[in-house]
């Protein structure tokens, strides 16, 4: 998870109180991996984590995960030994997958990893991957291992936050089992010759509203987006002059129809774009790639929004999409299918330096 150019973040389930660490085969030995900064070994309930760092950029590693019980009885599982590969700044070509609203649907899941490519640099889920979080022993399979696939063994998986992700009285938990490159729910990063903006929507409705019970405070966070983009993507070089740029967000920032009179909810987050459309303008994005409507639509870019929108469908079979990216020097072309692999939508964009 949270694939980066130095490393990513191992993260696996348990089923009761247990320390682990990581094995990464490095230079012909095996290195382990584990512990925390206030001298603890890496211990949890329900998962554990261990942060790969200062590994070499586009290179492969093998690597295990080990877990023993801490308890009665003794047990202890090593898993089967998998790859990965990290992120490479200088790639001539990149190539990603997207999921969106997947909703614990398992039939939609199950299929979405089947037809899904296994060799992508990444693999970006795009929000809603739940309903709510009323129940906490729902977090860990939903978000590690859902519909019981193992769908990041090749997949290296990014995630960007929904607004159903924060729904529910243990909502709050999930950041205790999601990795992020930098530890906050937004980042950016840069794969080949395409650099990402991931940002956090938030909520489809105002941080008062009854029904989030004072759950939320997304207003704030929107804020803090906005300023970080200013002031990290517009000043980074390897972001700032990417060939291509594009953003992922749950809710998307422009719609078909966006009078909102007497809708009960968000149908495109104008919220969100008040705050970031001058950073996302200056910055030069080209697409912004969303979900939350449970429909696709695609809207080229125009003179008052120069960045095109891009929303894949779901949750159930008949609706669900998933997306397929190819970049290099030439293109970057994004195909999105349905479940029957019929192509929806197919933009196509030249890079800009």
């Amino acid at each position: 998870m949270a694939p980066r150019t130095d490393g990513v973040e191992i993260v696996w389930g348990i089923s009761r109180h247990a320390r682990g660490w990581v094995e990464l085969k490095m230079a012909g030995e095996v290195k382990k991996v584990g512990g925390t900064e206030f001298g603890f070994s890496t211990q949890g309930e329900k998962a554990l984590r261990v942060r790969l760092d200062g590994l070499k950029a586009g290179a492969t590693f093998t690597y295990r995960t080990v877990t023993e019980a801490m308890g009665e009885p003794p047990a202890k599982e090593e898993s089967a030994w998998r790859e990965f590969r990290t992120l490479d700044t200088t790639a001539k070509e990149t190539r990603f997958a997207v999921w969106n609203d997947t909703h614990v649907n398992n039939t939609t899941i199950a299929q979405l990893h089947e037809k899904t490519p296994a060799k992508v640099d990444f693999l970006l889920w795009n929000g809603d991957i739940c309903n709510d979080w009323h129940k906490d022993e729902t977090l860990v399979p939903t978000l590690l291992h859902p519909a019981g696939t193992d769908f990041t063994a090749q997949r290296p998986l990014a995630f960007v936050w929904g607004n159903h992700d924060l729904r529910g009285a243990y909502g709050y938990r999930l950041p205790n089992y999601v990795a992020a490159p930098t530890g906050r729910s937004y980042y950016a990063f840069r794969s080949g010759p395409v650099a990402f903006v991931c940002l956090n929507t938030g909520e489809d409705k105002a941080d008062d509203h009854p029904t989030f019970k004072g759950r939320v405070a997304c207003e704030p966070l929107r804020r803090e987006q906005a300023e970080w983009m200013r002031e990290h993507v517009l000043k980074t070089p390897e972001l700032r002059d990417a060939p291509y740029r594009v953003v992922f967000c749950h809710i998307p920032l422009r719609w078909k129809v966006e009078d909102e009179v007497g809708r009960e909810y968000d149908s495109f987050s104008r919220r969100s774009r008040e705050l970031w459309h001058e950073a996302l303008v200056a910055w030069g994005a080209q697409v912004v790639i969303s979900g939350h409507m449970h429909e696709t639509h695609w809207a080229e870019g125009t003179k008052e929004f120069p960045y095109a929108q891009l929303v894949g469908g779901g949750p159930k079979p008949e609706a669900a999409t998933y997306m397929e990216a190819h970049a290099d020097a030439t293109q970057l072309q994004i195909t999105m299918k349905n479940l029957a692999g019929e192509v929806v939508h197919q933009p196509v964009f030249k890079p800009l330096v």
